[in-house]
């Protein structure tokens, strides 16, 4: 194990504009340094590395991270060997410590697990070819041996114990925590996959992780997938990624289906920047990851009550990762037909076209909204408005968070300033109408309404600071929120994190620390946001030094009994800068000018 002391020592110490530069050439761009992305196809570019926060983003397909995240990501170096290669240069040595109860014995078992589902693999593949009802159903769902071998599709024979052709030791119970074997009552232990479709799951490296099995025809379930493993979660992985991933930043968008058929069906007709989800609805990591990927994300669903339910889901799990420049689009088929039937009948340039048309998640929010809630009345507008106004704030995208504003005053027939003033009322504790996910189009049922709570946007502003002045942690009375909200976990996190250990606080060893968790793109956000609007770390501190004073004075009026002692109300002075800062942040001067600092 590698001590979270060296790598915060470590990410101090290394420049990451030296590290990029060896492989991206980088130009000097103001303040800091760009070139087109490593990670995506661009002409113009959007991809900056800050040499004072120490970490690169790209304001095209999102990818950020570290000195390390880089490595990883562009190299395709596992996390100890990126530490290897920074350390050298650095000229430092790892040091390492005993790893903790259990931890060589996780990654012993993770690389036996690995070994055993590779096993499973190459046998489903191995009975594909003395199968043949497996086979006449494959080609009679139009697919060639050539697209089948290109997805490693397989077959599960019929039977209790398959698997014991390819594991002797059946009884091994590593069998069961890779979910090939089930262990029944008395002792008995079968396949979990008999007489099915195999669909191998792979993940970011190639590895096959899990499998998804099809019945032949009918049956239920339908789909059957590999539980959760230490190496397969569903809510993580994307069927098809692996394969998919130069179609997708060729064709510069990727469609997401809800079948393993359809992904195949769709590259046997040309279509191949498809993937699916794995039987559960379209979670954040699921976005995340297909963002870093191309800037249009495409959900195709079923056009009846069940596919727009999902669609809701997918799309409420998307406001968040939305960036400008970013777009999710959704499309229905014909009630009755999935991509796969659709391809088949009708052909690549046909779903294409339907991908053309797809609309746009704007316009699929608000005529939802509007569905439920019929702006034909005052109470109608006022429901619309609350259904909308938890939605609105999740947007982190500046320009179509405005454009959607000003769709919904159009609809409301309010002023947008009202309007502003409505959805950007604070109040950690305000209670927020949330509509519950559409019925089929036309349906005019009343909804229930489940009441949210609405963090304040000063949450952010302190986080936004505590990242540019981290080590203020050690000296400042800061809060740890516990209301529930996105933004109250992640600064009670990162305070947390501030304050524990002597290793020096960045803020590029802020996001090593929090790759790959909730809080990630919440800071990566916030960092970004600072870097294009030219915020310096001297800034920081007295962003955070005000926003405190202005935290503590609300925390009094609601009349807490938490506030620390040191903790001070904000000066004039502080407030007025605390009011310049935020008008720099915005964009504006508060009287419509440019501000003097800004992104070169």
């Amino acid at each position: 194990m590698i001590p979270n002391d060296f790598i915060q020592t470590l990410l101090a110490r290394v420049d990451i504009v030296d590290v990029i530069d060896r492989y991206v050439p980088l130009k000097k761009a103001g303040a800091n340094y760009q070139a087109c992305c490593p990670f995506h196809s661009e002409k113009t570019p959007s991809f900056t590395v800050s040499p004072t926060k120490q970490f690169y983003h790209c304001f095209g397909c999102g990818a950020h991270g570290t000195a390390i995240g880089f490595l990883m990501e562009y190299g395709s170096k596992p996390f100890p060997d990126a530490v290897e290669e920074l350390a050298r240069d650095a000229g430092l040595e790892v040091p390492r410590v005993e790893a903790r109860p259990g931890e060589a014995e996780r990654r012993e078992q993770a690389q036996d697990l690995s070994a055993l589902l590779l096993t499973a693999a190459k046998f489903y593949r191995a009975q594909l070819k003395d199968a043949p009802q497996a086979v006449e159903y494959l080609k009679a769902r139009g697919l060639t041996g050539a697209v089948a071998a290109q997805f490693g599709v397989g077959y599960a024979p019929d039977g209790w114990q398959p698997l014991a052709a390819a594991f002797p030791k059946y009884d091994d119970a590593a069998l069961e925590t890779a979910g090939l074997v089930i262990a029944g009552d008395a002792g008995k232990r079968y396949d979990r996959f008999r007489d099915r479709i195999m669909f191998p799951i792979h993940d970011s490296r190639g590895q096959v992780i899990g499998f998804g099995g099809r019945v032949l025809g009918a049956g239920e379930p339908k789909y059957l997938n590999s539980p959760e493993t230490p190496l397969f979660s569903k809510g993580r992985e994307l069927y098809g990624l692996f394969l998919a991933r130069n179609a997708i930043r060729d064709a510069g968008k990727v469609v997401v289906v809800e079948g393993y058929m359809d992904v195949v069906a769709l590259a046997q007709h040309g279509v191949l920047y498809a993937v699916a989800t794995l039987g559960t609805a379209t979670t954040p990591v699921h976005v995340q990851k297909l963002f870093r990927q191309t800037d249009t994300v495409a959900f195709c669903f079923d056009g009846d009550n069940a596919g727009r339910k999902a669609a809701w889901r997918a799309l409420e799990n998307t406001l968040p990762a939305l960036a400008d420049g970013k777009n999710a689009v959704f499309l229905f088929l014909p009630d009755g037909e999935d991509p796969d039937d659709y391809v088949r009948k009708r052909g690549k340039a046909a779903f294409e076209a339907l991908i053309g048309r797809a609309t746009p998640l704007s316009e699929f929010l608000l005529s939802e909204l509007s569905a439920q809630h019929p702006p034909t009345s005052a109470e109608g507008r006022a429901a619309l408005v609350a259904a909308a106004r938890p939605l609105v704030a999740q947007l982190t995208a500046p320009i179509l968070s405005a454009l959607i504003r000003r769709r919904l005053a159009e609809l409301s027939g309010l002023p947008e300033t009202d309007l502003r003033a409505l959805l950007q009322q604070p109040g950690a504790h305000d209670p927020r109408p949330r509509a519950e996910p559409p019925g089929r189009a036309g349906d005019r049922r009343p909804r229930r309404i489940v009441s949210t709570r609405r963090a304040p946007s000063l949450l952010r502003e302190l986080i936004q600071g505590l990242l540019l002045q981290p080590e203020a942690a050690r000296a400042m009375a800061l809060p740890m929120p516990s209301d529930g909200s996105i933004e109250g976990a992640a600064l009670a996190a990162l305070v947390a994190f501030c304050r524990e250990g002597e290793s020096p606080l960045t803020p590029q060893g802020i996001l090593q620390q929090f790759s790959g968790t909730a809080h990630e793109i919440l800071f990566v956000q916030a960092l970004a946001t600072a870097e294009d609007h030219g915020l310096s770390e001297e800034q920081g501190q007295e962003h955070l030094k005000a926003g405190l004073a202005r935290y503590w004075q609300q925390a009094k009026r609601a009349g807490r009994d938490d506030i620390p002692g040191d903790a001070a109300a904000p000066t004039r002075e502080e407030g007025e800068r605390l009011r310049q800062l935020e008008m720099v942040r915005r964009g504006t001067n508060g009287d419509g000018t440019e501000p003097a600092s800004g992104r070169s």
